[in-house]
């Protein structure tokens, strides 16, 4: 009751691009250092914009590993990127488009994504503490598990 729905935050009709700040920027260096080229769908520099995915872009990726690298470590620098709260922030926003590697738009983002996208990014807030529960109050002894305690601290005052 007078809660707006959780949609509300990326309704805008004129959605501008989430742009990549210091963070965004570090993890697309690392991904690009494991690689024999930059490749032009990550952000270069402070604002940049942060362009999602198309969908099976790492078959594209994958190739360009450089010999010495690991297919693993590869794997958890994009996943590291992917799950983040900008790249999240920029799937869920309304008109997003999913991007080749050359970063030129393939395919609009489905409202399935768009929506996972969306829970995502809530669960980043709720992780910030913004929309956390109370945390309940214990639940009551019984008489039985009072004693018990009771008891036990008297042992361990003795000692």
């Amino acid at each position: 009751m007078g809660q707006k729905p959780a949609t509300t935050k990326f309704s805008r009709k004129n959605s501008s691009p989430v742009l990549a700040r210091e963070r965004e920027v570090a993890k697309t260096e690392a991904i690009n250092t494991l690689l024999t080229r930059s490749i032009a769908i990550l952000p270069a520099k402070l604002g940049d914009p942060i362009r999602p995915f198309a969908l099976g872009l790492w078959n594209d990726i994958r190739p360009l590993l450089k010999p010495e690298i690991s297919v693993t470590a590869l794997r958890k620098a994009m996943a590291t990127y992917v799950h983040s709260r900008s790249y999240q922030i920029a799937v869920a926003r309304p008109g997003s488009f999913r991007h080749d590697i050359n970063g030129e738009p393939v395919e609009p983002v489905s409202d399935a994504d768009r929506l996972d996208a969306l829970k995502k990014h809530e669960s980043f807030k709720e992780g910030d503490g913004l929309s956390r529960p109370e945390p309940a109050a214990p639940a009551p002894l019984s008489k039985t598990e009072a004693i018990r305690l009771s008891l036990l601290r008297r042992k361990e005052t003795r000692r």
